[in-house]
């Protein structure tokens, strides 16, 4: 067996923005603290709730780099480094693995997408080149790609290739993932809304979008489902799927952004072509919100 990456509630967490679009990384440090304080169980920088695919060569590589060092090795840190240039992606996780990333978060390649054995060549590139563990990112709603059961159970004989991130929302799929991976591939629900099914079947663990307004409670839902509790688990999911769901009323990060600036945390706007929400899911988010205890 691998060593496991983390488990329990990883955070994909959000890059707050200055008024003029810049990166704030002063937020992002306060953030950082308040995860950890939600005992959040890692840290997921310049994934997709990241706003990675707008981030500069520069940006990008600063907040894998701030975020390292501030954590300072309380949690993992997980670095968002895949792209549909394979090259560019082995560039960027071998600058993440050497600035001491405790792992990557590697998406498939989205736009000129692949086929399946593009995919295995694909993701050893990358895994040849770095010392750490990877995480395969499946979004195929996204990507327009899906990593094939046996595409996986080959990438998982790979040393460094450790987990998948499985975001395709395809239970019957993630159970067949779970029944012939075995030891190859931990699992980690790509949705919130999907975390207790998904460690039934075995997974480890979530990185998840509602950690970001609130660590502590999504942390439970995990961690109840790592102590084998999973009726309570199942008991505090559904508590807090009205507010999970709210924060899919619109394309992800522009609502999970939304709330955190209501909650008084400045994670400003996103960056276009990401807009502004309407109002009237603006008042559905806040409501939701109001109801989970998060605001009054």
């Amino acid at each position: 067996m691998k060593n496991t990456i983390f488990t329990g509630a990883g955070v994909a967490i959000v890059t707050p923005m200055n008024a003029d679009g810049s990166v704030n990384y002063a937020v992002l440090g306060e953030m950082i603290e308040m995860q950890i304080a939600g005992k959040t169980d890692a840290i997921i920088i310049c994934g997709t709730t990241g706003e990675s695919s707008t981030l500069t060569d520069e940006e990008h590589r600063e907040c894998i780099r701030y975020t390292i060092e501030k954590v300072h090795g309380r949690v993992p840190v997980i670095a968002g480094t895949g792209s549909n240039d394979t090259a560019y992606a082995i560039e960027l996780s071998k600058e993440a693995d050497k600035m001491g990333a405790d792992g990557l978060l590697l998406v498939t390649p989205y736009y000129n997408k692949t086929s399946q054995r593009g995919l295995i060549a694909h993701y050893t590139a990358i895994a040849d080149a770095v010392n750490i563990p990877c995480i395969l990112y499946n979004v195929p709603s996204r990507t327009g790609v899906n990593i094939a059961v046996d595409t996986m159970k080959t990438l998982g004989q790979h040393k460094n290739i450790a987990a998948v991130k499985e975001a395709s929302g395809n239970i019957s799929a993630i159970a067949k993932i779970c029944a012939e991976c075995g030891d190859l591939i931990d699992v980690y629900s790509g949705n919130d809304d999907q975390i207790v099914p998904i460690m039934a079947l075995g997974g480890k663990g979530v990185i998840s979008v509602m950690s970001n307004v609130a660590p502590a409670q999504t942390h439970a839902i995990a961690q109840c489902c790592l102590d084998n509790n999973f009726p309570e688990a199942a008991s505090l999911a559904a508590k807090y799927l009205p507010l999970a769901n709210a924060l899919f009323c619109d394309v992800n990060p522009i609502p999970v952004k939304e709330a955190l600036n209501m909650m008084g945390i400045a994670a400003g706007p996103c960056r276009l072509p990401l807009y502004e929400m309407e109002d009237s899911k603006k008042a559905l988010l806040r409501n939701e919100l109001v109801r989970a205890g998060l605001i009054k």
